[in-house]
């Protein structure tokens, strides 16, 4: 088989490499082509061996991972890299830095630096490789015809310096979005061209692992123009606040936009975008509700749109050109649960139309 996908492997320990080239060559389609042992030693092995995916660890001697991939997307940006990184908030940190450098996407070592047990998430290691050859493909074919093309894209603003100015106590309406694969780098794209005066409530539903959220919510209250955290219980919502769906829970929004969590349902994703949408549409109705679909693997979230369109409720789906992974938004348009379906670069504008619309 020649038509192989190509992957390099970064990380300094022996038994990582190895381990992690058996996980990789038991898929038919791809091929380990080389390994590093550290960043410096990537970043010569991608000039001799031009892979088609890296996959590196952050934390090397000689030059980190974060280090080498800056190095590697300087001259290869075409190249996705997937960064491995570790369960810890520091390693949660250097990872959402590595995301918004250019980073594809993350997989998390499930017990430390060395992770004699990484086989647990080799299923997840396989499936974002193939993900990230697939965008880098799709990602040249959207450049090349946007240069054929003389379309104007959607006009982007620089979002307001946020304030000190209390948000409003009142809840007008409540904008519910669902993401999973891709969505730490495309939320920090969308969230802060949003309005400091937003007339809503908004809620991010992001699979992720639960040491990862407090860090990723900061980052966003960070990046965005109103102030968002990590969703606690006995939180209210408030217009022009936001609320990340801390992980390794379900987020129940009750009477009076009161956040409760809990460990049930058991879904194959906690937080479950079906189960937030569903706990606000029952509580709510579907006229106060935004319902927005974007990246992901899978189908969460596609059913609940449906049904808070079939309520009343306006439900925006990212389109295909954009999309990492054209799963989740892709299920609800195909359900009918997709009102609006457009690029990320507009999905602010939609939203913000959605929020003044009577």
């Amino acid at each position: 088989m020649t038509d192989r996908i190509k992957v390099l492997i970064a990380d300094d320990s022996a038994l990582m490499r190895k381990v992690l080239k058996e996980i990789v060559m038991t898929d038919p389609s791809l091929e380990v082509i080389g390994t590093a042992r550290n960043g410096e030693d990537a970043i010569k092995k991608v000039h001799e061996l031009k892979p088609d995916v890296v996959t590196m660890d952050i934390n090397m001697p000689v030059m980190d991972g974060l280090t080498a991939m800056q190095y590697i997307l300087s001259d290869y940006p075409d190249i996705p890299v997937l960064m491995v990184s570790s369960l810890t908030d520091e390693g949660a940190l250097i990872t959402f830095e590595a995301l918004e450098l250019g980073a594809f996407d993350y997989v998390t070592k499930p017990s430390g630096t060395v992770s004699s047990n990484i086989h647990v998430v080799g299923r997840e290691i396989i499936q974002k490789i193939k993900l990230g050859f697939e965008y880098a493909k799709k990602r040249n074919t959207l450049r090349r015809s946007e240069r054929r093309s003389t379309t104007v894209k959607a006009k982007i603003t620089i979002p307001a310096t946020k304030t000190s100015i209390s948000a409003s106590t009142g809840l007008s309406k409540i904008i519910l979005i669902g993401i999973s694969t891709g969505g730490p780098r495309t939320l920090m794209e969308v969230l802060p061209m949003l309005p400091q005066d937003l007339q809503a409530a908004l809620v991010i539903i992001q699979h992720m692992p639960p040491s990862f959220t407090s860090s990723f919510a900061k980052r966003l209250d960070s990046a965005c123009p109103f102030p968002i955290k990590e969703a606690e219980p006995g939180d209210v919502l408030q217009d022009g606040r936001g609320y990340l769906a801390p992980g390794g829970y379900q987020l129940l929004i009750r009477r009076e936009g009161m956040i409760r969590l809990s460990h049930n349902p058991q879904t194959v994703f906690m937080p479950s975008v079906n189960v937030t949408m569903e706990s606000a549409l029952d509580t709510f109705g579907g006229k106060k509700l935004i319902g927005v679909l974007m990246t992901g693997m899978g189908d969460d979230g596609a059913d609940a749109m449906v049904k808070i369109r079939k309520a009343g409720g306006i439900t925006i789906a990212e389109d295909e050109s954009t999309a990492v992974v054209f799963g989740m938004p892709r299920e609800a348009i195909e359900r009918g649960g997709a009102e609006i379906v457009v690029p990320s670069y507009k999905i602010a504008d939609e939203i913000i139309k959605a929020v003044r619309k009577s």
